[in-house]
């Protein structure tokens, strides 16, 4: 594999000794990293160099990680984004995804920890190429793109992983609790809305415009993809 090849990886952190560190981890496990140190470089960095993955520190010189994380997806960024963060309370987890983050990393920093969630999202797929389908609905899932009446629709991380837990269970009637826990992972205790929030941003993708609904709310249960 030619250097170009070797998947881009931005760090945005503001704290130099940190982003050397991650970045000599990438680096060490074949990734190619590359620096930003305050919001507005990594803002105009994650267009340049189209990386693969994003990293984001929650806080930030020059502005919130999380403020960055929508200004990265308001610009159509769709690369998995991380946030490295000091808390590990349930209003942050939920900030940060519905910031558009896909994930997150708890400080003090951990190499091991760190480079398994990072392996995670790039390490390249080994299954045949598969396309799940729902009336004109099509998901690749290798490419991670749906397309709608030829309409190719690009997807966050946990947008794909939403809409493919979705389309593998057409009709069945989902809760909350098994999207948080085959979506997300984490067994959030107390209310969230991370769950509404991502549904609204896939039915603004995949309905087109006022188009029929195709994942219905269930009052009190949580969600169903039909077409009727």
């Amino acid at each position: 594999m030619t250097l170009a090849q070797i998947p881009y990886v931005l760090v945005i952190e503001s704290d130099e000794n940190l982003a050397h560190k991650l970045a000599y981890d990438l680096k060490k496990v074949g990734y190619n990293p590359v620096e930003a140190h305050s919001a507005i470089i990594g803002l105009q960095y994650s267009q340049e160099y189209e990386p693969a993955l994003i990293i984001v520190d929650r806080l930030l010189t020059g502005g919130s990680g999380i403020s960055l994380c929508k200004k990265i997806r308001h610009h159509g960024n769709t690369s998995p984004i991380l946030i490295l963060m000091s808390r590990d309370e349930v209003e942050d987890r939920v900030a940060c995804l519905e910031a558009g983050a896909d994930d997150y990393c708890l400080k003090p920093y951990c190499s091991e920890d760190f480079l398994q969630l990072v392996k995670l999202y790039l390490q390249p797929s080994t299954n045949t190429s598969e396309q799940l389908c729902f009336g004109n609905l099509l998901l690749n899932t290798n490419t991670r793109r749906a397309s709608l009446n030829k309409r190719t629709i690009d997807l966050t991380m946990k947008e794909f992983e939403l809409l493919k837990y979705f389309m593998e269970h057409p009709h069945e009637v989902l809760t909350r609790g098994q999207i948080l826990e085959h979506v997300w992972g984490y067994d959030f205790m107390g209310e969230s809305n991370v769950i509404e929030v991502y549904i609204r941003y896939l039915r603004l993708k995949i309905e087109n415009g006022g188009g029929r609904r195709l994942i219905q709310t269930v009052r009190r249960v949580g969600y169903v993809l039909r077409d009727s």
